[in-house]
């Protein structure tokens, strides 16, 4: 079998015939932030210091990484020894955990005091490292008035590193590294006169309420219209907090939606994304955001654009899952 030769921070690494830079640097035990491996998070950036990648590498990103010639290595196949190095526009600062509650048996309210303003806007996301070097990625679940606070929603994941670790290692007042935000997937401050659709699966929660917090700071004057969907009951949760906000505000709308077994009153039954582009069938116009299992967004997307909205006008993150070893 032919192999290649990857130089990454002065250390050879061989890579078989069919093996990603990724997956062979995570053979050698070379911690590497990444998500989805499937090029869609873009999580593993990193760029070739030689010559450009293969150009299949850098699907999806824009052209002034390319022309810097970044790539992701969940998608790069090399067929030439590269020397390669990380994502170097990406930065650490430090932030101490203030905060841990849960919001469901399987999900995960951390709070963060970073020790630095934070420039990000609602809806992006952050990469999580530990002191081992371990990251993932994570959205942020509140507005840009918190200047130096953090909120995030984390779902325990079976035989995750990162999450089994959040919810039962890290403690309060325990420091963790924050990245600097990312992520296209975030409120628009000048369309506050536009009808605002969220739909969300699971933690898909957390960008979407952070948006709608800093929409209603910045006086969004139009509908908002949030759907947040679970399999089941116990997998929703604040549910009493967006009541109450809907209580408070005449133009923000709130359904909860399970899609098995009998839905209790003031929970309707079946997919949020069903329900949601069912119930608003006239999407000319709208800005829609779309957070949480990929399937639902990809779905969402093609069905609201057939219901009249503009592409441009659909925002979204897919939360793609590492495999259980590796998460």
């Amino acid at each position: 079998m032919s192999t290649t030769t990857i130089t990454f921070e002065d250390r050879p690494v061989a890579c078989q015939t069919g093996e990603s830079v990724l997956d062979a640097l995570l053979r050698e035990h070379i911690d590497i932030p990444h998500g989805c491996k499937q090029g869609a998070c873009q999580s593993c950036m990193m760029k070739s210091l030689d010559g450009a990648p293969p150009p299949e590498a850098q699907n999806g990103l824009k052209d002034v990484l390319r022309h810097q010639n970044h790539f992701l290595a969940c998608l790069c196949y090399p067929q030439r020894d590269m020397r390669v190095g990380r994502h170097t526009s990406q930065q650490f600062n430090r932030a101490t955990v203030i905060g841990k509650q849960p919001l469901n048996s399987e999900t995960l309210l951390l709070t963060l005091h970073c020790h630095g303003v934070m420039d990000f806007h609602a809806g992006q996301f952050v990469h999580l490292k530990r002191a081992d070097g371990l990251s993932r990625s994570y959205s942020i679940a509140n507005s840009r008035r918190h200047a130096h606070r953090l909120s995030f929603h984390i779902r325990r994941l079976p035989g995750g590193r990162f999450s089994e670790w959040a919810h039962g290692e890290l403690n309060v007042g325990d420091d963790i590294e924050v990245s600097d935000p990312q992520g296209l997937c975030y409120y628009l401050p000048d369309d506050k006169e536009r009808n605002m659709l969220l739909i969300g699966t699971g933690s898909g929660l957390a960008p979407l309420a952070g948006i709608i917090e800093e929409a209603l700071h910045q006086g969004h004057s139009s509908e908002i219209h949030l759907y947040h969907g679970s399999r089941e009951v116990d997998g929703l949760y604040w549910v009493d907090e967006m009541r109450e906000l809907a209580q408070r505000h005449a133009h923000f709308h709130y359904t909860p939606c399970i899609s098995r077994g009998n839905a209790p009153q003031g929970i309707a039954q079946g997919r949020a994304n069903d329900v949601a582009l069912a119930a608003i069938p006239q999407l000319k116009d709208w800005r829609l955001y779309l957070c949480g299992h990929p399937d639902m967004v990809n779905q969402s997307k093609r069905q609201a654009f057939m219901q009249g909205a503009r592409l441009q006008d659909i925002h979204s993150d897919a939360f793609h899952v590492a495999s259980s070893t590796q998460e």
